[in-house]
C-alpha cells in the first residue's frame, strides 16, 4: 500500500502545495495528536486525547506511571485502534517532560515501528 496523507503539523511544501506524508508517518503524527491533546481542547470532539501534558508537573510515582500507561493505551485504542496495534508502551516523566516510548504495528502496511514522543509542560 502506497498511500499518501496530509502531513502534521499542517504546512505548505516547497512547491506551494499542502505537505504530504506517507501512511506510516501520518499514523505517527496521529499518535502524537492523541497523546498531547487534552480532553476538552477540541470543540467538536471534547473527549479526544489523553492529556499527558496535564500531568507533567505532578509528583512522579509508580502509581501515576501505571495510571498514565492505562490511560494512554485506552486513548490510542479508542481513537486509533483501527490503524495501529500497540505492542509495548513505556512512559517516563520527570520535572518538566513526559516521554512515551511506543512500539506498534501499522495495520494497513504491516510495518512495525518504535517511536518516542516527548512533550514539555508549560510553566
Amino acid at each position: 500500500m502506497n498511500r499518501i496523507d496530509i502531513a502534521f503539523p499542517y504546512r505548505i511544501d516547497r512547491r506551494g502545495r499542502t505537505a504530504r506524508a506517507g501512511h506510516d508517518e501520518h499514523v505517527r503524527d496521529l499518535l502524537e495528536q492523541v497523546l498531547f491533546t487534552s480532553p476538552g481542547e477540541r470543540v467538536m470532539r471534547p473527549d479526544f486525547g489523553c492529556g499527558l501534558l496535564d500531568v507533567v508537573f505532578a509528583p512522579n510515582s509508580p502509581e501515576l506511571t501505571a495510571t498514565l500507561e492505562l490511560s494512554v493505551h485506552a486513548a490510542v485504542e479508542r481513537w486509533l485502534g483501527e490503524l495501529v496495534a500497540i505492542e509495548s508502551l513505556d512512559i517516563e516523566a520527570d520535572a518538566e517532560t513526559v516521554r512515551v516510548g511506543l512500539r506498534y504495528r501499522v495495520r494497513a502496511t504491516g510495518s512495525r515501528r518504535e517511536d518516542v514522543f516527548e512533550g514539555r509542560g508549560v510553566a
